[in-house]
């Protein structure tokens, strides 16, 4: 095992440069109909009273109320698409570990690198410090929090399923919790992947209109 300051890197036999699968990611949130999602924040705002109708002063100006429930909703819809992008880019990766688990399981100079344990063994948290050290591109997708979010959800809940303090407050946590508990299950020693050792292309499967 290699040591680079206070990094561990597993010992990868030969001088090689490994290609690894792509990883397929798409950019952009998969949401069809955002008037649809504006909607659906609307009736959350009213069903929680987020925006009271009485002030200081006893009935607040209708005109103000409206204004600030749509600035609500613009809000709470922003915080969803950012979390499916998020789940979007998890799931993304998780899948492209799946591929790369095969890959080193079909060359005899990697398969001892991983461990046996059933999927998915924290051990393989190695592969999304792998891409945050070859700097993957991601535009402003945090991907411990994308694969944190794909550990808790199997689908993205719908926007109708997320309460407003989950959306204002407690995504974060919930994200960084999974993928804290997932890491720290993994056994001494903790090793890295030498990232000059594996090559991959970063493929947007994203139609973007420009």
């Amino acid at each position: 095992m290699d040591i680079v300051g206070e990094r561990k890197f597993v010992e990868v036999p030969g001088g090689r440069t490994h290609d690894l699968p792509p990883l397929l990611v798409k950019s952009l949130p998969d949401v069809k109909r955002l008037d649809k999602l504006m909607c659906i924040a609307t009736e959350i705002i009213e069903q929680e009273d987020m925006v009271p109708v009485f002030g200081a002063d006893g009935l607040a100006d209708p005109e103000q109320v409206e204004r600030r429930k749509m600035d609500f909703a613009v809000n709470l819809v922003d915080r969803y698409l950012g979390l499916l992008s998020h789940w979007q880019w998890g799931d993304s990766v998780v899948e492209w570990i799946r591929q790369c688990e095969i890959t080193f399981g079909s060359r005899i100079e990697l398969r001892n690198l991983l461990r046996s344990e059933v999927w998915p063994h924290a051990g393989r948290s190695s592969f999304v410090q792998l891409l945050e050290d070859k700097a993957v591109q991601t535009r402003g997708v945090q991907l411990e929090k994308a694969v944190g979010l794909r550990l808790a959800f199997r689908q993205m809940p719908p926007i109708r399923c997320c309460s407003d303090q989950f959306l204002f407050y407690l995504n974060d946590s919930v994200a960084e919790s999974a993928y804290k508990a997932w890491h720290d299950t993994i056994p001494n020693p903790v090793a890295c992947l030498p990232p000059e050792r594996f090559q991959f292309q970063v493929v947007n499967m994203s139609l973007e209109v420009h």
